[in-house]
């Protein structure tokens, strides 16, 4: 193991020197694809997480994510076949990047139960954000100007890692787009809600104040469709990828890109979104 500084504000990172396996995902006769093998690029990922929340992730080592109140979690639970919705109900901090994100792809029919980003481990984005269900949220909440160009009003955001800047940078943005697009942006579907996950028991990243959702009369979200006679859900989507290209730009990912698609909604995740151009 090795240590080295993590620039000019001095902050340890310690390196992972523990060789990595590509990620796995096997089918039985039976086609039930399973998960949880670390991606072989986990070290390019886990910098990543230290760089976009330095305040909280002091680095990690050869087992675990190092928070800077000590807490560890762990990078694998030595499981590698979870279910799609066990990787979602029972992640470690590997999985978070089972699925690569695919920044500036052109958008269409993700394969099946591919949700890069819906994969969250729970205690680090408490750690992260607050609890809402402690009342932790309202202090670190700002309201910030939303598209007025577009008669948008206010939007609150949380001011924790950045996202209230990086939500302030995507609304100047989105209002020099034409007034056509206006339509998918106002009214917004909502942002903070201390709330779980429909039909799930877990966090919403709405109950972190980090998410957004977009104009619910363009949205399309799988919850509201019926699976075809394959079983499979098919991806819909009316919100123009000029939008998507902006919030991207600045830290968000988009559940337009998931499977279990959900087309309003934005989420502040800068560790996972890397332009490919």
């Amino acid at each position: 193991m090795s240590i080295s500084s993590a620039g000019s504000n001095s902050r340890v990172r310690i390196l992972l020197a523990l060789p990595l396996t590509l990620l796995a995902a096997s089918a039985s006769a039976k086609d039930v694809v399973t998960y949880g093998q670390n991606p072989a690029d986990l070290i390019a990922h886990l910098d990543r997480l230290v760089a976009a929340y330095p305040d909280v992730i002091v680095g990690y080592d050869d087992t675990a994510l190092i928070l800077n109140n000590g807490v560890r979690l762990p990078l694998s639970d030595g499981r590698t076949d979870k279910t799609p919705d066990e990787l979602l109900d029972e992640p470690d901090i590997g999985d978070m990047f089972a699925f690569p994100y695919p920044a500036d792809a052109p958008a269409g029919q993700p394969p099946r139960d591919f949700d890069p980003g819906r994969i969250r481990v729970e205690p680090l984005f408490r750690a992260l954000y607050g609890d809402c269900q402690k009342e932790e949220m309202w202090s670190r909440m700002r309201s910030i100007a939303w598209v007025p160009a577009h008669g948008g009003g206010t939007v609150s955001i949380t001011t924790m890692n950045g996202a209230d800047k990086a939500l302030e940078a995507v609304s100047q943005e989105l209002d020099k787009l034409p007034k056509a697009f206006g339509k998918y942006l106002v009214p917004l579907g909502g942002t903070y809600n201390c709330r779980l996950i429909a039909g799930t028991s877990r966090m919403s990243m709405h109950a972190y104040g980090a998410a957004i959702d977009l104009n619910t009369k363009y949205s399309a979200y799988w919850r509201w469709q019926k699976p075809g006679a394959d079983g499979l859900y098919k991806w819909t989507n009316q919100i123009p990828p000029e939008i998507v290209a902006i919030f991207e730009k600045h830290g968000f990912v988009w559940g337009g890109r998931w499977y279990h698609f959900d087309t309003m909604h934005f989420e502040y995740r800068p560790e996972l979104v890397v332009p490919t151009k």
